[in-house]
């Protein structure tokens, strides 16, 4: 141990220069203060934080590509001779520590706090008063937050407004559904300390209400008018209900906010009986979350099994059953006709057949709209559906508006530049990022690969990819939640691939994308995973 301008460093060895081969990723102990992750590639040692900055999840198991480690959870991806982040969720880098071999023995030195934290965030650049230059964010979601953030990274020293609708600070939404009893503090993406230490002006409970792209001004509820150089919009979507009778009763709801889990949370009882209306993630992870808590659980959905659009009938099929061994019950290929109402509150639900289930609470989980209303006279051309076409920079038509998050009609890599509007946490991240390093000067091309997950009774399923199946093939076991599903278009190609209690499988398919390769149904005939040795070469199937 010693001590370097006041800075406490650990220096110990952690292996034999053998224990580690070309290609391979180890955890090891350094002296008693903590554990290194030590990566070879190309001769090249390095040693990073040994989880990733989002939720924990241990890296040795992930997925390593050419340069970079991905999260086998959900996808967050580390450069491994600096530890950045390059790909999210997440807001943190890896602490990257020093590498030396002496006598074949393999020495590192490292900071004891980032040993402690396994985070590290990256130098900011400090507010300059007589830099003018004012870059406006609208949207205080992870998108709006990682563009903020990327801004003072890439060295933006000019004004930074940062407008939030909710009138709290930005927040993981993810846990809105999937436990619905988070404290706000422990899911705060930043605390307000980092905005105040890196000159990030926050606006909450403020609505952007009007854009002018020729005077270049946003005009928002509370009465500012902001004149600014760049803007980046990534306002998101507002979840909507199910156009019906009844639908305005009092626990007749949608789940977008805080404030809505809140409100289940407090209307929350044993006897409470639940219906949610639609099979999406939205759905099912309400469903899952009030199981076991309320005394009944009821999801009502089209089609025949929960998320057949997405994973496909056989997946969907056993993901019901999961829910039924739970005792959630379903009625599928229906939906809500009206809600019924009692002494003025909700007491049941009508179906399209004219069933009558009884309800205490009703999560509508159809669908969101987007929000961007208040461009539709701005110059920034609007698609019906709301969203907003981009080039591959974020850029909008209209000169210096970047737009990025839920409503960005934007390029994707991983399905030949073609663009999509993809409502993904981890994909809105890294349109921030890309976002503010275009705003920045820093010319970068989007090279997205859509990555998300969700967990149910304990269970994670991820996916990559993109675009409607043609054919599904699981390989391995259904009923054992333990195996690899992929998805196929028309001509034979993979385009998605979904997998439970196969990690990293899915990561690595993802870095597969990222290079550009590509996988077809006869590179899977003889052995099915024998491309995942592939993703660590330069060369293309």
């Amino acid at each position: 141990m010693d001590r370097d301008l006041g800075v406490d460093y650990v220096e110990g060895i952690v292996c034999a220069e053998g224990d580690i081969g070309e290609n391979e990723m180890k955890q090891f102990d350094l002296t008693d203060a903590g554990k290194v992750l030590l990566v070879r590639q190309n001769g090249k040692l390095s040693a990073l934080g040994t989880k990733c900055t989002h939720y924990g999840a241990p890296l040795s198991s992930g997925a390593l590509s050419n340069g970079r480690v991905r999260c086998q959870w959900h996808g967050a991806c580390f450069n491994l001779t600096t530890g950045d982040i390059e790909d999210f969720p997440g807001l943190d880098s890896l602490p990257c520590y020093q590498v030396s071999v002496e006598a074949g023995q393999v020495k590192v030195r490292a900071k004891r706090t980032e040993l402690e934290t396994n985070k590290r965030v990256k130098d900011m650049a400090k507010r300059d008063p007589s830099n003018v230059r004012t870059f406006v964010i609208v949207g205080g979601g992870p998108s709006g937050v990682t563009c903020a953030q990327t801004l003072r990274e890439e060295g933006f020293t000019g004004r930074i407004v940062l407008i939030c609708k909710e009138n709290v600070l930005p927040y993981d939404r993810i846990k809105v559904n999937k436990a619905m009893d988070s404290k706000l503090e422990a899911i705060t993406l930043r605390k307000q300390e980092f905005y105040d230490a890196n000159d990030i002006e926050v606006m909450l409970d403020v609505e952007a209400t009007k854009l002018d792209t020729k005077d270049q001004t946003v005009s928002c509820n509370n009465g500012y008018i902001i004149k600014y150089d760049k803007i980046y919009i990534a306002t998101g979507s507002k979840a909507r209900k199910h156009n019906c009778p009844g639908n305005d009763l009092p626990n007749v709801i949608t789940m977008r906010d805080y404030a809505d889990a809140q409100y289940v949370v407090s209307q929350m009882t044993e006897k409470m009986h639940v219906v949610v209306l639609g099979v999406s993630f939205i759905g099912l992870e309400a469903a899952a979350y009030l199981a076991g808590k309320v005394a009944r659980v009821t999801v009502v959905g089209r089609g025949a099994v929960p998320l057949e659009p997405v994973f496909g009938r056989e997946v969907g099929g056993r993901i019901m059953q999961m829910f039924r061994d739970k005792g959630v019950q379903f009625v599928m290929n229906s939906g809500i006709d009206r809600c019924l109402e009692e002494n003025g509150k909700l007491c049941a639900v009508q179906l399209a057949d004219g069933q009558i289930i009884r309800a205490d609470l009703c999560i509508m989980g159809v669908g969101s709209t987007l929000y961007t209303d208040f461009l539709k006279t701005s110059g920034v051309e609007v698609n019906p559906d709301g969203s907003i076409d981009t080039d591959l920079y974020l850029e909008a038509n209209a000169q210096n508006v970047y737009v990025g998050g839920d409503i960005a009609n934007a390029p994707v890599h991983s399905i030949g530049l073609d663009r999509a509007t993809i409502g993904h946490y981890g994909l809105a991240q890294y349109h921030g990022r890309i976002a503010a390093l275009n705003m920045s000067g820093k010319r970068t091309q989007l090279r997205a690969v859509p990555y998300f997950w969700t967990v149910l009774f304990g269970k994670s399923f991820r996916y990559a990819g993109y675009g409607k199946a043609h054919e599904i093939r699981v390989v391995g076991s259904l009923q054992d939640l333990k195996f690899v599903a992929f998805h196929f278009d028309e001509s034979g190609k993979v385009i998605g691939m979904c997998s439970c209690n196969r990690d990293p499988i899915v990561s690595q398919f993802a870095e597969l994308q990222m290079q550009g390769k590509t996988l077809r149904k006869e590179d899977l005939e003889t052995e099915p995973f024998a491309w995942t040795s592939t993703i660590i070469s330069c060369q293309k199937m």
